[in-house]
């Protein structure tokens, strides 16, 4: 099919040319004494994305979702016991990472198409007056229902309880995105991949540890090999890896944090708040409502759509993609054939964005959704303009 394919599933986002260009290249010595120089420009730059100052990063030859493992082998004890709200199906796959790892997880259940409820995880911090606790499990933002959480609330509520359990944050479809604020709302373990907001392949793993996780590693008994952080330590200090890394996706990572980092951080996440607004507005147009329940936990990485009763999302997503050449998210689990996805995130502006939703209008219209042809592209072009 002529022309450009719109990936606008919540990730794997689209590459752009420059990060293409970048991954383009010969393998080289990960040993030679030039290769430190390299690994250094990541790592003391990985930190800036998520306004760390202190503690460190990490990166693994490894899908983003392996950092829930390695976050947890490093700093949680064999069997401990784990707080975690369920909202979704990536903090679904989080809490059963934890269990298959041999953990307790205490689970605070939430309709899906709502955020965690700071409220119900301080009273659960609060009456483990022993202790046990020793992390919450908390997705910033959930990829199925398109719907983020407020981390510094639920990181106020920990200390309204005055609990020492560590915050372990899930920032796969939000860090390099929304704006995630490390070193204020003092995450202990950040958990995120290449594939969506630093707009690479999948293959990267990315890690932010805070000091006081950093302090657990030492002691932590849980039995790790490939992900155990004091071996990543000890060569990242030297300026290499303990085991081969992915040379290719390394330099596409260098050159992402010169993007990202060149229009700043904080116009990233106005860009995407800018984009989800538009997309918002195309929904109302359309007369369907998003997944998420309340305007105030809207997502701006992703919007997740329901349809109307006696369609099928997986009709709509089908004819996007062989008649009109645009990928669409499917919907996960409990709202599989209720949603369709639209990301919004990585390397995006309102023009590609403005494509997108005329294919999925048309889409719709084929599905027999009764929607005005140019009415969700007309109201998110009033929010996107940018008059003189």
């Amino acid at each position: 099919m002529a022309g450009r394919h719109f990936l606008q599933i919540p990730g794997p986002t689209p590459v752009p040319d420059r990060l293409q260009r970048a991954m383009h290249r010969q393998m080289e010595d990960h040993r030679s004494s030039a290769f430190p120089a390299f690994a250094r420009r990541i790592l003391s730059r990985l930190p800036q994305v998520v306004h760390q100052t202190k503690g460190e990063a990490f990166v693994f030859p490894a899908p983003g979702s392996a950092m829930w493992e390695a976050a947890l082998v490093n700093t949680v004890n064999p069997g401990a016991r784990l707080l975690a709200p369920r909202f979704g199906q990536f903090s679904h796959l989080f809490i059963q990472t934890a269990r298959n790892l041999g953990y307790r997880v205490d689970v605070l259940e939430e309709p899906w198409g709502e955020a965690a409820d700071p409220a119900r995880i301080e009273a659960a911090l609060a009456a483990d007056t022993a202790h046990e606790i020793q992390g919450v499990l908390l997705v910033h933002n959930e990829t199925a229902t398109g719907v983020t959480c407020d981390v510094a609330a639920v990181r106020a509520a920990m200390d309204r309880a005055k609990h020492p359990a560590l915050l372990l944050v899930d920032g796969v479809s939000s860090i390099a995105s929304l704006d995630f604020r490390f070193d204020d709302w003092r995450v202990d373990c950040a958990i995120t991949g290449s594939q969506k907001g630093f707009m690479l392949p999948a293959g990267l793993g990315i890690l932010y540890m805070s000091e006081t996780a950093l302090a657990r590693v030492e002691g932590c008994t849980m039995p790790r090999a490939y992900f155990d952080l004091k071996a990543m330590r000890a060569n990242n200090a030297q300026g290499y890896f303990p085991s081969t890394p992915a040379l290719s996706l390394l330099y596409g990572l260098d050159e992402a944090l010169t993007m990202l980092l060149d229009e700043g951080m904080d116009n990233v996440a106005a860009r995407h708040k800018r984009l989800a607004t538009g997309v918002r507005a195309a929904v109302k147009a359309w007369g369907l409502r998003e997944c998420a329940k309340r305007p105030e936990i809207a997502s701006n990485s992703l919007t997740a759509i329901v349809v109307p009763e006696g369609v099928d999302a997986r009709t709509v997503i089908d004819i996007a993609f062989n008649r009109y050449d645009i990928a669409l998210g499917s919907g996960l689990s409990e709202v599989a054939g209720k949603v369709f996805r639209i990301g919004h995130l990585g390397d995006m502006n309102a023009l590609t964005l403005a494509g997108a939703l005329a294919g999925v209008e048309m889409a719709l219209v084929d599905a027999g959704i009764q929607i005005t042809l140019g009415s969700g592209v007309g109201a998110a072009l009033q929010q996107w303009r940018m008059p003189s």
